[in-house]
């Protein structure tokens, strides 16, 4: 079931806020210098701190406004930004990859080169003017004082196994994104619905079982943690690791697991563009790339670390193909499949 209906169709389909400040989740300050860089982001503000903390550091010209977002708010108000109704940020990080590049297919982006942007694969940049800067795992989570050694799901597989053999304790005790309220949840939503024979099976048991869709990854880690959830499905990966609770449990979906990069984009029109190709180079560094890969926001990628085999990691692309996920029947399809699985009188 959902825990409330949210009417944000409005916001899916990129519509302008009708107070783009009013959207900002929180606010935080770096640095003194008397240029202002903004940047507006969907990445937590207590987990990325110091990174953006050394970015002021090494740039005493600069200050920096960082202004944490809701995915889908950030989308609708830099569509805003892009046709002239509201002010642009320097710089945009978000994990609505999709999003960002809508954006830059709709000419909202600025482009800029350097080695740090050639250097990266080519699922991570597109057009030099979209860039992904970190690795992030979509994983299952799950409660280890309430779920027993052999009912871990390792796999889709195990998990739809789990929901048919024991639909009693699994019962309202499953949770998940709500993919109209998140953008991320959308994005793996989708990515899920390109690449798992498993979808139309996973909402069928999410269904029978009562699964939660719900918001947001800090507070459905911490529902898993406290025991309202015992598993969660598709949560962010690095959240789980920076929350480090004792009592729960992450797994790398040993079928596949997806990887999602958070996309970088300079706007048109962005008062310090230089600021923010600087933000961008430092981003990619390898100070800045081995700090996040400490905060969990680049994950490693030798199986002797993870259990998990190149061919099992799916890296959604910044590539053309994501377009799709933004196509109106794709949308509407998704959103219809989730009400009717998470509905309030589902399973």
């Amino acid at each position: 079931m959902k825990t409330r209906l949210l009417p944000l169709l409005v916001l899916a389909l990129g519509l302008a806020l009708p107070c783009i400040g009013s959207a900002q989740e929180r606010v935080e300050s770096f640095g003194k210098g008397a240029t202002e860089l903004t940047l507006r982001s969907t990445t937590d503000i207590d987990i990325i701190e110091p990174v953006i903390a050394r970015f002021a550091e090494l740039n005493p010209d600069l200050s920096l406004r960082y202004e944490q977002w809701g995915s889908n708010n950030l989308y609708a108000g830099s569509r805003a930004a892009c046709a002239g109704r509201a002010a642009p940020a320097d710089a945009l990080l978000s994990s609505g990859a999709h999003h960002m590049l809508a954006l830059v297919n709709a000419a909202c982006a600025h482009p800029y080169r350097s080695p740090a942007t050639t250097a990266l694969p080519a699922e991570r940049r597109w057009r030099d003017e979209l860039w992904g800067i970190t690795e992030e795992p979509a994983v299952i989570i799950y409660n280890t004082e309430a779920l027993s050694a052999e009912d871990v799901p390792r796999t889709r597989f195990a998990l739809l196994d789990l929901m048919r053999k024991k639909p009693e304790l699994l019962r309202s005790r499953i949770a998940t994104y709500d993919i109209e309220d998140s953008g991320l949840g959308y994005l793996f939503a989708h990515a899920d619905s390109l690449e798992a024979t498993t979808f139309g099976a996973m909402l069928e048991g999410f269904s029978r079982i009562g699964a939660i869709a719900t918001c947001c990854s800090l507070s459905i880690i911490d529902g898993v943690s406290e025991g309202r959830y015992y598993i969660a499905y598709n949560v962010l990966g690095s959240y789980a690791e920076a929350r480090a609770a004792p009592n729960v449990g992450i797994i790398l979906p040993e079928d596949y697991t997806l990887m999602m990069s958070r996309a970088y984009m300079i706007p048109k029109g962005a008062p310090h563009p230089e600021a923010a190709q600087r933000l961008l180079d430092f981003l990619l560094s390898p100070e800045a790339q081995g700090m996040l890969a400490d905060l969990g926001l680049v994950a490693a990628t030798d199986p002797s670390e993870t259990s998990l085999l190149p061919s099992a990691r799916r890296l959604i692309a910044l590539s053309p193909p994501l377009l799709l996920a933004l196509d109106r029947s794709t949308r509407e399809r998704l959103f219809r499949l989730w009400d009717e699985a998470f509905s309030a009188d589902a399973g």
